[in-house]
C-alpha cells in the first residue's frame, strides 16, 4: 500500500444511517438556507446600508451572546446520549435549570455590553429586544439536541423548515407595516417561541422527559466538561462577529451593512456546505473513535477536510471573481462595495471549513481546552489585523483580517491534530494537486471572464472539473469511498447502474 492509499472499513447500518442523516441535515439546510437568502433579498434593499448594518451589528452582539446559555453542552449531550440514549432524561433535566440560568445571564451581559461599549441608542434599544431570543432558542435547543442524539435528524430537519418560513413570514409582515427593524425582531422572536414549543412536543412524544430529582454528579460533570467548550464557542463566535462590532464602532452602519451583506452569504456557504455535514456525522465520529485506537475516526477526518476542500474551491474561486456580478443584481448598485469584501472573505469561508473537521475531531477527543487556546489566539491575531487595516483600507480590511487569522487557526489545528488513520502525508500530495487545478481555473476565470461573467464562470469550472480528473486529485480510495457512500443514498441503485467500480457495496 502506498502512502497515498488507505481502506478502513465503514458497515452497511453506519453508513446507510450517516446518509440517511446527512442527506436530512442538508436538504433542510438547503430549503432553509434557500428560503433565508430570499429573505435576505427583500430585507437587504428595502433596510438600505445604515439599517442593515444596525442589523448587523445586533446580530452580532446576539450571535455571540448564544455561547453563553449553550455554553458548551450540546456537543457533550449528543456525544454521550449518542453512547447512553437512557439518560437523556437527566441530561434535559440538567440543562433546563442550567442553560436557563445562564441565558438570563447572557441577556444581561450583551446589553451591559452594548451600552459600556459606546454604541448608538438605536443598537443598544434592539440588542435589548432581539436579545430575548437567548431565552426563548435555548429552551428548544436542549430538545434538538437530545433528539439529534437519538438520530432524528428528519423530525429535526422539518421543524427547522417550518421555523425558518414562519419566521419569514411573521418577519416580512412586519416589515411590510412599517414597523422597520421593530418588526422584524418581533415577528422573529414569535417565530421563535412556536419552534420551541414544538420541539419540546417532539422530545415528549419520542419519551424524553426530565427525569428529577437533578443529577448533580452528571451536572457538574456537564458543567466543568463543557465550560472550555463554552469559552472555546466563546471566542470563536466573538471571532466571527467582532468585525462587525470593531467596524460599527471605528467605521459606522454604512459600512457595517457591507460588511454584514457578505457575511450573510458567506454564512449560507459554511451551514450549507460543512456545518450539515458535522452535525450528522458527529455521533458516528464519536462512536468510531471508541478507545482512540480505530483508525477509522483519522480516516473520516482525513476524507472529510479534504473532500470539503475539492468541493468548495470552485466554489470560492468563482464568488471571489464574480462577486460584483453575483451581489449587485440581487442587492442594488447600493451595496456595490459588499463586492469587494465578499470577494475577500470567502477565502475566509475555505479555509474555516477545512479547519472545522479537525475542530470537531479535537472536540470528540475531548481536546477541547486545546481547540479554547487555538481559537483565543485566532481572535487575538484578527482584533490587532482589525485595527491596523481598518483606518487604513476601510471595511476591506474586516475581510482581509478574518483571512489571516483563520490561516493561522488552521496552522495550528493541523500541527495539534493527531489520531489513528489520519497521515496528512498521504493527503499532501492531492491537495498540492489541487492547489495547481485552482491556480489553472483562476487563471481561465480571469481570461475568459474579461469576455463575459458567465464565460468566465462556466469556463473556469470546466477547467477545474478537467484539472482535477487529468491530476488525479482524487486517489483510488476517495472514490471508492465516494462511491459507497452515493450507493447509501436513496436511488443509490441508479448511481451504480451507470457507475461502476470494482468495490464491494454490502447495503
Amino acid at each position: 500500500m502506498t502512502t497515498e492509499t488507505v481502506s478502513v472499513p465503514i458497515s452497511g447500518a453506519e453508513a446507510r444511517r450517516a446518509a440517511r442523516n446527512a442527506g436530512a441535515i442538508a436538504a433542510a439546510s438547503l430549503l432553509s438556507r434557500g428560503l433565508q437568502f430570499g429573505w435576505q433579498l427583500i430585507l437587504v434593499p428595502g433596510l438600505g446600508p445604515a439599517a442593515y448594518g444596525v442589523y448587523g451589528a445586533v446580530l452580532a452582539f446576539v450571535q455571540v451572546g448564544t455561547s453563553i446559555p449553550a455554553f458548551g453542552m450540546g456537543m457533550i449531550v449528543i456525544r454521550d446520549v449518542a453512547r447512553h440514549p437512557d439518560r437523556a432524561g437527566k441530561y434535559l433535566t440538567a440543562t433546563m435549570v442550567m442553560q436557563t440560568v445562564l441565558a438570563l445571564l447572557a441577556y444581561i451581559g450583551v446589553n451591559a455590553a452594548a451600552a459600556l461599549g459606546g454604541y448608538s441608542p438605536e443598537v443598544r434599544a434592539f440588542v435589548a429586544i432581539a436579545g430575548l431570543n437567548l431565552i426563548i432558542d435555548i429552551l428548544g435547543n436542549m430538545c434538538n439536541d437530545l433528539l439529534l442524539a437519538r438520530e432524528q435528524m428528519t423530525t429535526t430537519s422539518i421543524v427547522t423548515i417550518g421555523h425558518i418560513m414562519v419566521l419569514i413570514g411573521f418577519a416580512g409582515i412586519g416589515l411590510a407595516s412599517g414597523y422597520g427593524l421593530f418588526g422584524i425582531y418581533i415577528g422573529t422572536t414569535a417565530a421563535g417561541i412556536l419552534r420551541t414549543t414544538a420541539l419540546w412536543v417532539l422530545a415528549f412524544r419520542a419519551g424524553i422527559r426530565p427525569v428529577w430529582p437533578l443529577d448533580k454528579v452528571l451536572a457538574r460533570g456537564l458543567f466543568l466538561n463543557g465550560a472550555p467548550m463554552a469559552l472555546s464557542s466563546f471566542l470563536g463566535l466573538a471571532y466571527q462577529h467582532v468585525d462587525k462590532l470593531v467596524t460599527n464602532r471605528m467605521i459606522g452602519d454604512k459600512e457595517t451593512g457591507f460588511l454584514t451583506v457578505a457575511f450573510i452569504i458567506i454564512f449560507g456557504v459554511v451551514e450549507l456546505l460543512n456545518t450539515t455535514i458535522l452535525t450528522a456525522l458527529y455521533p458516528l465520529m464519536s462512536r468510531a473513535y471508541g478507545d482512540g485506537k480505530n483508525d477509522l475516526f483519522g480516516f473520516m477526518v482525513e476524507k472529510l477536510s479534504f473532500f470539503t476542500l475539492v468541493l468548495c474551491t470552485p466554489i470560492t474561486l468563482v464568488i471571489s471573481f464574480f462577486a460584483a456580478p453575483l451581489t449587485v443584481p440581487l442587492f442594488g448598485e447600493d451595496f456595490r462595495p459588499a463586492a469587494s469584501v465578499l470577494s475577500v472573505l470567502i477565502w475566509y469561508a475555505l479555509i474555516m471549513m477545512a479547519g472545522n473537521m479537525f475542530a470537531q475531531g479535537l472536540l470528540v477527543q475531548n481536546r477541547q481546552r486545546r481547540v479554547l487556546v487555538i481559537r483565543a489566539t485566532g481572535l487575538g491575531v484578527n482584533l490587532v489585523m482589525l485595527m491596523l487595516l481598518l483606518p487604513v483600507i476601510g471595511v476591506v480590511g474586516a475581510a482581509v483580517a478574518s483571512v489571516g487569522a483563520e490561516i493561522v487557526v488552521l496552522g495550528l489545528y493541523l500541527y495539534n491534530f493527531r489520531a489513528a488513520g489520519w497521515d496528512i502525508k498521504r493527503v499532501a500530495p492531492r491537495v498540492a494537486r489541487l492547489v495547481i487545478v485552482g491556480m489553472f481555473s483562476a487563471v481561465a476565470m480571469l481570461f475568459l471572464g474579461g469576455v463575459h461573467p458567465v464565460l468566465g464562470i462556466a469556463g473556469g469550472l470546466l477547467a477545474y472539473v478537467a484539472g482535477v480528473f487529468i491530476l488525479n486529485v482524487p486517489a483510488s480510495d476517495d472514490w471508492d469511498l465516494l462511491y459507497r457512500l452515493l450507493a447509501a443514498l436513496p436511488g443509490g441503485g441508479l448511481i451504480r447502474k451507470y457507475w461502476r467500480r470494482e468495490v464491494t457495496v454490502n447495503w
